[in-house]
């Protein structure tokens, strides 16, 4: 469980991972060192499991993003989450219950390059592709109260 000031820390981490102790503690009325103890019981606790940067991948040239929903063909579930797991362009993606199997995030650089994937899939798997057009929630904490 989590108290008041452990959920401002967290949400101040939220906004800026790379937030000073020091910032941190004016942020939440404490000092350095508190802060700096609370933090390490949060990851002790596996509240806190990580510190990460947010990169936009049209940096990379990456002008694409699709949402992919992927079906296994009788008996190719684990070939079918393995090559997923090969694809670098897959950033995310998440075992569901339901129809399919799998629903992934994929980034790529052009059209082709989304077929040449979706391709080594094929074989395997039944797909349907959505390319995201705008993400109006980026990913976020559900409420912690």
């Amino acid at each position: 469980m989590t108290d008041d000031i452990d959920q401002v820390l967290i949400a101040a981490l939220m906004e800026d991972s790379r937030r000073s102790l020091k910032a941190l503690a004016q942020i939440s009325g404490l000092s350095s060192p508190s802060v700096a103890e609370r933090l390490r019981r949060l990851e002790e606790r596996g509240v806190l499991k990580g510190y990460t940067v947010e990169i936009d991948p049209k940096s990379f040239g990456y002008q694409l993003q699709a949402i992919v929903r992927i079906r296994p063909l009788p008996g190719q579930l684990q070939e079918v989450e393995r090559q997923i797991m090969a694809i670098p362009e897959f950033t995310e993606c998440d075992k569901v219950t339901g129809d399919d199997c799998f629903i992934a995030r994929l980034h790529v650089r052009s059209m082709e390059q989304l077929d040449t994937l979706l391709d080594r899939l094929n074989t395997h798997a039944e797909t349907n592709t959505a390319i995201v057009k705008k993400t109006p929630v980026k990913r976020r904490l559900p409420p912690m109260a």
